[in-house]
């Protein structure tokens, strides 16, 4: 049974490619017009709406979510979203089930080009992208990004593993990107997220794609900056992300 739903993965993910292609390039020109005639908030829905047909997207290989959402996240301040990383496909779902809360992301600098609606999102959108070759301009950026949520209220979504975990198996956060978030928008509260099984998408890498995939978020209860040290706070965002992290 396994070898013949690995048989039909490569038909559908030939669809897959095709419907996702074409939905970004339409949003690609849905994006500019949003931006450039109407504006932040035209521009936000029309991203919103990108990473919903994402979504619908990945259901023709029949993968589901599972968004386990805490009623109670809190929206009068800004939000540091801090998740583990597992496929190219984390971040749709966060964009369209946390739309309320305006996600905009730290990503690195080698994406503001090539991909069409991503990368004019990532650079016209509110997210910061940062030269992990160069440390001390991405500290900058990061103060700078902090400076942004603070103003403006959204939420801040960073991957705190660097690179994706491609078996499911959590690499060690990197600190120092949470605690300058930390330092410059104490007024924030942090949403740690735990994903399970996306990485299953990707084990063939990029082609086929894995048929049948269930893709879990499990969303912690908000925690407040200013009620914990920037260090301790860190090690218990990822003990918590972590401990709920299913390795299959």
């Amino acid at each position: 049974m396994k070898q013949l739903v690995h048989y039909f993965s490569y038909p559908l993910s030939v669809v897959f490619y095709l419907l996702f292609g074409i939905t970004l390039l339409i949003f690609h020109v849905i994006q500019w017009i949003c931006f450039n005639l109407f504006g932040y908030q035209a521009h936000k829905i029309s991203v919103d709406y990108l990473n919903f047909f994402i979504l619908v997207c990945l259901r023709i290989l029949g993968t589901t979510f599972k968004f386990n959402k805490p009623k109670d996240i809190p929206d009068k301040a800004p939000l540091i979203i801090v998740s583990n990383h597992q496929s190219l496909w984390d971040i749709s779902p966060v964009i369209w089930f946390l739309r309320k809360h305006h996600p905009k992301f730290v990503s690195k600098i080698e994406l503001q080009n090539g991909i069409p609606s991503i990368s004019y999102n990532l650079r016209h959108g509110g997210s910061v992208l940062i030269d992990r070759k160069n440390p001390e301009e991405a500290i900058q950026k990061m103060k700078q990004f902090a400076h942004y949520l603070k103003e403006s209220n959204h939420s801040g979504v960073i991957f705190p593993e660097g690179t994706r975990s491609k078996d499911g198996v959590p690499k060690k956060f990197k600190k120092k990107g949470l605690e300058t978030l930390f330092a410059n928008v104490s007024n924030a509260n942090v949403l740690p997220v735990s994903i399970n099984n996306s990485w299953k998408l990707q084990r063939f890498g990029m082609f086929p794609i894995s048929l049948g995939i269930r893709i879990e978020y499990k969303l912690h209860p908000a925690i407040k900056i200013s009620d914990h040290p920037s260090d301790k706070l860190v090690d218990l965002i990822e003990e918590q992300i972590i401990g709920s992290i299913k390795i299959q």
